[in-house]
């Protein structure tokens, strides 16, 4: 699938491609000539594209892949640089943890599907260690050269290291620019769950999982999203004493009737529409 391939453009944008094809969202990085990385245009536009996806009613699931030979190489310092206003704002954001461009910072109810093609550096890790799920071609690669520019490896491997263990994490931190993790090697660590093969088949693959995803009730998706999530941030008790209240949330929810009627009758659900707002079901918490 490319951009051409579009059914319904979402918005307009500079940076990036934004589109619906049937029930799937496609949010596409689209500066190919600077490897998709991250200038102060993206950085607003992304916010803004993934509120977009989240809010409309027809979109399930959303894939996060980039235009030509790199997914994502985070900064772009360069032009940061020549903007100091940019500069700033990104400093200050980043200090004080407001960072508003992955689907997890934005608060995404959706599933969402990081579809790594080609390299994967620095910045770009943030949105495979915020995606629900991770794919990868099979030339894709994984590095992180922060400190080999004098900066330090923060959020993004922090966030890495709840999906992989920690070693191999540390290993692509203090190698830097020197060393790149192959797709492969992170499917074996957990950190993409698919390698697809030949390359050119990853927009196929993406939208095939995709597709499976969509055929579900979007409130169930998004209510099990948010206990999986929250849970990361919980002791084992907590996280099963929370995820008992999401449970209950989903009661008394149109789904609850339609996914076993369906089911009996052998048709396809008609799944209530996810409505823009916090998640939830009738029964009181």
């Amino acid at each position: 699938m490319s951009g051409a391939d579009a059914t319904t453009p979402v918005a307009r944008f500079e940076r990036l491609q934004v589109w619906r094809d049937g029930p799937v969202g496609w949010l596409v990085f689209d500066r190919p000539d600077a490897h998709n990385a991250l200038d102060a245009v993206m950085f607003r536009e992304l916010e803004v594209a993934w509120r977009a996806l989240d809010d409309d009613p027809e979109v399930r699931v959303i894939v996060n892949t980039g235009n030509g030979a790199a997914f994502q190489a985070g900064l772009d310092v360069a032009q940061l640089a020549r903007d100091p206003d940019a500069l700033r704002d990104a400093s200050r954001r980043t200090r004080d943890f407001e960072l508003r461009f992955t689907a997890w910072q934005v608060g995404v109810r959706k599933p969402v599907i990081a579809a790594v093609n080609g390299v994967c550096a620095g910045g770009g890790l943030h949105f495979v260690a915020d995606a629900d799920i991770v794919i990868a071609a099979s030339d894709a690669e994984f590095t992180d050269p922060h400190v080999s520019v004098g900066q330090v490896s923060a959020f993004e491997t922090i966030a890495l290291i709840r999906r992989s263990p920690m070693e191999p994490v540390l290993r692509m931190a203090f190698t830097g620019r020197h060393e790149r993790m192959s797709a492969q090697r992170a499917h074996q660590l957990g950190i993409c769950s698919q390698v697809v093969d030949p390359p050119g088949d990853l927009r196929a693959a993406a939208a095939a999982l995709a597709g499976l995803i969509a055929r579900n009730s979007p409130t169930a998706m998004a209510i099990t999203k948010r206990a999986l999530w929250e849970a990361l941030e919980r002791d084992l008790t907590d996280a099963c004493a929370s995820g008992a209240r999401d449970l209950v949330a989903m009661w008394g929810h149109p789904d609850q009737t339609e996914g076993p009627a369906a089911f009996a009758e052998r048709r396809t659900p008609a799944w209530t529409p996810l409505a823009p707002g916090p998640v939830g079901g009738g029964a009181p918490r």
